[in-house]
């Protein structure tokens, strides 16, 4: 509840009430501007402190480049009873089938261990990945 003890009420009359002149303290103009405006002139210390790396590119990316799924051998042999468990690979003589090019893979990598007879279909592996899955029973089948 206002009183008249307060400074503002002594100031009510006097257009400016303590703001100097024109409209000083007055509209959108005082902030500087509404949402983003002024990053790269009033606001850029914001931009410097806070937020590193908002203006300008980086790095390079090769639109020629071809990026290809792979997976590590390590990383089949844990996921292979799942996989088994949610019908994407099939068990048969003791060795368990999977089509890596189903699943959404191109390339099979060395990576890990091997510790379950494998029969693998995929497009391409590499020759630790297919050394690996011999030494533990499996084969590697490249379609094609």
């Amino acid at each position: 509840m206002p009183h008249d003890k307060r400074k503002m009420r002594k100031r009510r009359g006097s257009r400016q009430q303590g703001w100097g002149q024109v409209g000083q303290h007055r509209g959108p103009g005082r902030r500087g501007g509404t949402g983003l405006a002024g990053r790269h002139k009033g606001k850029w210390t914001y931009v410097v402190k806070h937020e590193p790396g908002y203006f300008g590119k980086d790095g390079f990316r090769n639109p020629t480049a071809v990026y290809v799924e792979a997976i590590n051998v390590g990383r089949l042999s844990e996921m292979a009873l799942d996989l088994i468990s949610e019908g994407k690979a099939a068990e048969s003589q003791g060795k368990i089938a999977v089509d890596l090019e189903k699943l959404g893979y191109a390339k099979l990598l060395g990576a890990g261990s091997v510790s379950k007879p494998l029969v693998v279909t995929v497009a391409s592996a590499s020759r630790r990945a297919e050394d690996k899955i011999k030494k533990a029973g499996g084969e590697v089948v490249k379609p094609g």
